[in-house]
């Protein structure tokens, strides 16, 4: 499958770049993002449906699933997991390359970036680390999930239940006091000594981080195959790339 889908998006004006393995993709959008994703439902070493997951939690790239069978379920799993298609058999080459098109042209726009500032800190929601100035900082996941949470919602106050949805799931029960204790520890790890809050309380309401200007530390990544159309030289030649994986 990797091959044929390979040769349709060479013919479509795309250049690919394919991996073969689902750590392999995601190492490679760690460190050199494309535009967009198309991901074999059940490749080498791996599930692609948690691949595009794992993406989507630091990327908005489009990101396309590849199944070699329909399966309801994991077409459900798939949506769920931040795919914008899921193809299967039988479909032509020409709807592959027309979903991809659409997909790239609604994500024209710039993505979120995987790494964010926050006073001396820096978090990789793709690595899933945060480091400071004296190196890594250790957060248990539900302080990482809470951090996170923070980050991507910066300036804006997050409710104790959506806090409580988004890190311990929908099935969780409200618990403000647990929600409280995660808080006092995340910030006992990650607030200077002189006093300084990147975490505020709103009180009856939830937590906000501190609106301070961002800094991006490194452009966005994604994995799988790498597209670039081609272009005629005109004068001088020159080349306009584009990348999807």
């Amino acid at each position: 499958m990797r091959r044929a889908l390979a040769a349709i998006l060479r013919d479509a004006g795309f250049a690919v770049e394919a991996t073969t393995t689902t750590a392999d993709a995601h190492d490679r959008a760690r460190l050199r993002p494309p535009d967009g994703a198309i991901v074999a439902a059940k490749p080498a070493g791996g599930d692609g449906v948690d691949l595009c997951r794992r993406l989507r939690e630091w990327s908005a790239m489009p990101l396309i699933l590849v199944s070699a069978a329909a399966d309801e379920d994991e077409l459900v799993r798939a949506l769920q997991a931040g795919a914008d298609h899921y193809l299967a058999p039988p479909f032509a080459p020409r709807e592959l390359v027309a979903r991809l098109k659409a997909t790239l042209r609604r994500a024209a726009t710039p993505g979120p970036n995987p790494r964010h500032r926050v006073g001396d800190l820096v978090i990789d929601l793709a690595a899933r680390t945060v480091r400071g100035p004296d190196g890594r900082v250790h957060l248990t996941p539900i302080e990482y999930g809470l951090f996170r949470a923070l980050v991507l919602a910066r300036g804006r106050a997050l409710t104790h239940r959506v806090l409580l949805e988004q890190v311990w799931g929908p099935a969780f029960v409200p618990d403000a006091q647990v929600l409280r204790r995660h808080m006092v520890n995340l910030r006992r790890k990650i607030e200077p000594a002189d006093g300084r809050r990147h975490i505020h309380t709103q009180h009856g309401v939830g937590y906000r981080l501190a609106n301070e200007p961002r800094r991006s530390d490194e452009r966005m990544i994604a994995p799988a195959v790498r597209l670039m159309p081609r272009e005629r030289p005109a004068a001088a030649p020159t080349t306009a790339r584009r990348h999807a994986a």
